[in-house]
């Protein structure tokens, strides 16, 4: 099956070198990197170019908006996402086209590893993950999705594309994103090494809190269709 990776970005643009030539490494090369750019008034754009990515302009700031204009433009049968300051690991590729194998998964995420920030501190990523898959399962009813490493059958978006919050930059995009996926289908887990991922946004409070604030609200926007026991009791009559 053809591979499209979707890479948003704004203002990024030596991370997104770093990023980009990580997904050169990959023991199963994707078909296609397609890099939104977001706005950028750096040399974002200019670099995924010369890199060989295809380049889309995404003028509507904010990732929601960024990432659906990278998901609509993927003509790959899988779509992979990552962010511009990831470093995935070589055989990522390999592994989120390997968690898609059986036709009942719609959509995987894998784990992830601080690769900055206080050493010290690194490990936390683990904690950081796990609050979020703890607190937004029991929201969902199934595993979230974690923007900075998932796929998707692209069949899957095209059934959901419409129903996604993309003008809405407020919007925890992965969290809506597994809201709508998890009615298509089963959620699964990409296995294997885990995606370096940037501490830059948890540095500084306020970065953390307005993740915080954007998750809470995406729970909400779904109320009160989604409340967790009427979604749960509908995922359980739909299996």
């Amino acid at each position: 099956m053809r591979v499209s990776v979707v890479i948003p970005v704004r203002d990024d643009a030596e991370l997104l070198t770093r990023c980009l030539d990580a997904l050169r490494e990959q023991t199963r090369p994707a078909d296609e990197v397609i890099v939104v750019d977001n706005a950028s008034s750096d040399a974002s754009a200019a670099i995924a170019a010369s890199a060989g990515a295809r380049v889309v302009t995404c003028p509507e700031i904010g990732i929601p908006a960024a990432a659906a204009a990278g998901y609509d433009e993927a003509a790959g049968d899988l779509i992979l996402r990552l962010d511009a300051d990831c470093v995935p690991p070589p055989t990522w590729v390999h592994d989120a086209v390997a968690s898609l194998s059986s036709t009942a998964t719609v959509a995987a995420t894998g784990g992830a590893r601080f690769i900055d920030g206080p050493r010290a501190l690194r490990w936390t990523a683990e904690v950081y993950l796990g609050a979020y898959t703890a607190a937004a399962g029991a929201a969902l009813g199934h595993r979230p999705l974690f923007g900075s490493s998932l796929a998707m059958r692209t069949d899957a978006w095209r059934a959901v594309r419409a129903d996604v919050h993309r003008h809405d930059a407020e919007t925890h995009d992965d969290l809506d994103l597994s809201y709508h996926l998890g009615e298509v289908g089963r959620i699964g887990r990409i296995r294997g090494g885990r995606m370096g991922i940037s501490m830059r946004p948890l540095w500084r409070g306020r970065g953390f809190r307005r993740r915080v604030r954007r998750g809470f609200r995406t729970v909400r926007m779904h109320w009160p269709e989604d409340f967790p026991p009427y979604r749960w009791r509908r995922l359980r009559e739909r299996s």
